[in-house]
């Protein structure tokens, strides 16, 4: 009999989805997955709401909707003022910026003198200035060349050589320093009362025999002074150089003093020129030196002329006729004493009838 041979079974695994069914039911679970995730986002908001509420009003026992309204009130408030400031703000005029000194402006206010052999370092000027301005002063007059022919800055004009003292000032910084605690620096330089710059250049000085120096008293021993001659032409460019000097140096106002001639005239004394036998003559020479200068900076300079009060009203053998009457733009009358008001009045009238333009009475005893 035959041996029974068993037979072996192949099983099969076979899918009975089709392709496009898996591709269907992919798509409906990322649909599905997609959907959950979009309901949990939008759940989670509120769901975190009521576990935060839930948390502080069961377990911390607080009353969130009564600290909801006052941080509502908080925050109304802060609006509010924000708003109020935000309106007063608006309100309220931008400060004005500082405008700059003008150093011509002619303004009408109080001149002061400072001593200028004090005014050695910053310091020292600083609080001169400030106590100047404190007593209500506009301008401080700086003396920068005196009387007496001294140069009190360092000079580069050759006919001021032998005139600079021993220790000259820094004329720019006091300028400067001045403008900047708002006082107007004014340089006062004398002009042909200058015993010293003729022996530098001896064509400026007022002569005797044609040569020799003229002195206003017998000898220089016994104190006689020469003096600069008003007709000179080297005289008159002199002081013009000086002028143009310190106004390199921040000296827009420059005063001139001692625009005369000797208080006394003499037959012996050599002018140059026959005018200064005469007062009228005399008066004529001052008048053109002033013009002169007043055309050589105008519109750079506010030049001054001055006199004391005495000069001023009544006719001298110095200049030949009054102080107000030399066709000067700007006088500047020196007392020592106040004025009483009729005695003001009737100067700056003259002054006014003669064509001058600003006339400044300065007490020469005020701010000491």
């Amino acid at each position: 009999m035959a041996k029974y041979k068993r037979q072996k079974v192949k099983h099969y695994h076979r899918s009975f989805y089709s392709r496009e069914m898996r591709v269907k039911r992919g798509i409906g679970i990322a649909v599905l997955v997609v959907a959950v995730l979009a309901a949990a986002w939008f759940a989670a908001p509120h769901v975190l709401d009521w576990a935060t509420h839930t948390w502080y009003t069961v377990v911390k026992d607080r009353d969130l909707e009564a600290e909801s309204a006052s941080r509502a009130e908080a925050a109304a408030s802060s609006a509010a003022a924000s708003s109020a400031a935000a309106s007063q703000a608006a309100s309220e005029p931008e400060p004005e910026e500082e405008k700059p000194l003008d150093g011509k402006a002619i303004t009408g206010g109080s001149w002061a003198e400072l001593d200028v052999t004090t005014l050695t370092d910053e310091a020292a000027i600083r609080a001169a200035a400030r106590q100047l301005k404190q007593q209500g002063a506009d301008y401080a007059l700086v003396t920068l060349k005196d009387a007496a022919g001294t140069v009190y800055y360092a000079s580069g004009v050759a006919a001021a050589a032998q005139s600079i003292t021993e220790n000259p000032v820094d004329a720019a910084n006091i300028a400067a320093i001045l403008r900047e605690e708002g006082i107007i620096p004014a340089a006062q330089l004398a002009a042909f009362t200058d015993p010293v710059s003729v022996y530098t250049d001896r064509s400026m000085g007022v002569h005797y025999d044609g040569n020799s120096l003229w002195l206003d008293n017998v000898s220089a021993a016994k104190g006689g002074k020469a003096w600069m001659n008003p007709f000179a032409a080297s005289a008159v460019q002199y002081v013009g150089d000086l002028i143009e000097e310190v106004q390199g140096m921040g000296y827009e106002q420059v005063v001139l003093t001692g625009v005369q001639f000797p208080n006394i005239i003499t037959r012996k004394q050599d002018f140059g020129a026959s005018g200064g036998k005469s007062r009228e003559g005399r008066a004529a020479q001052l008048t053109a030196d002033i013009a002169a200068w007043q055309t050589r900076f105008a519109g750079s300079v506010t030049l001054w002329v001055s006199y004391p009060d005495a000069l001023c009203t009544a006719a001298t053998d110095a200049i030949g006729t009054t102080g107000t009457s030399l066709g000067m733009e700007n006088l500047l009358v020196t007392s020592s004493t106040a004025l009483d008001a009729d005695s003001r009045a009737a100067l700056e009238q003259a002054a006014a009838d003669a064509g001058v333009q600003h006339v400044v009475v300065h007490d020469t005893a005020a701010f000491r």
